[in-house]
């Protein structure tokens, strides 16, 4: 299946859209989780997995980056509820007043997706922001999902760049929690 299609059947899909907080249970274990000073999150937008809740509570404790879409580019700028605006398809984000965070300081990354597989093969939304920002994420990167985002293979390119574990609410592929 070819990366069009599968985003396809993923759109359809029917869920269940919920598990999340078991999910954010999980990144809690994991020592580069806990070890992380800077984490990068995403606004999640109806359909994923929730990070609102999780910025929340680790607001504060935790300095958490968000991207902001800037052309065709993700940049990087820490998390302030007064900071938040409507940007790229209506979806929250840090305005250009949030402060920017370099990636090379990113120690931990939370990265959506519409599929994975149990190998770590990714499948985005198409348009290749995160594309373009993961090879320069030297951090550990773990994709969250839901069960029926979980696929036997996604389809991936030679630019395609693997996750270092998949997480979803019943599931850890390619999980230790040492790193």
């Amino acid at each position: 299946m070819d990366k069009k299609e599968l985003r396809k059947q993923i759109r359809n899909a029917q869920g269940p859209f919920h598990g999340s907080e078991q999910i954010w249970q999980t990144i809690e274990t994991i020592s580069g989780f806990k070890d992380s000073d800077i984490v990068l999150l995403y606004w999640s937008m109806p359909g994923e997995v929730d990070t609102h809740g999780f910025i929340r509570r680790w607001h504060g404790r935790k300095r958490i980056v968000l991207p902001k879409v800037v052309g065709d580019i993700l940049e990087l700028r820490e998390y302030s509820p007064v900071h938040m605006v409507e940007g790229y398809r209506g979806i929250l984000e840090p305005s250009s007043d949030a402060v920017a965070v370099p990636v090379g300081e990113i120690g931990f990354a939370v990265v959506p997706g519409m599929a994975f597989d149990a190998e770590g093969g990714r499948l985005g939304r198409g348009k290749g922001y995160y594309d373009r920002l993961l090879p320069s994420l030297n951090c550990i990167k773990a994709a969250v999902a839901f069960e029926h985002q979980l696929v036997e293979e996604v389809p991936v390119e030679e630019h395609d760049v693997r996750m270092d574990m998949v997480i979803t609410p019943n599931n850890c592929y390619l999980c230790n929690s040492d790193i």
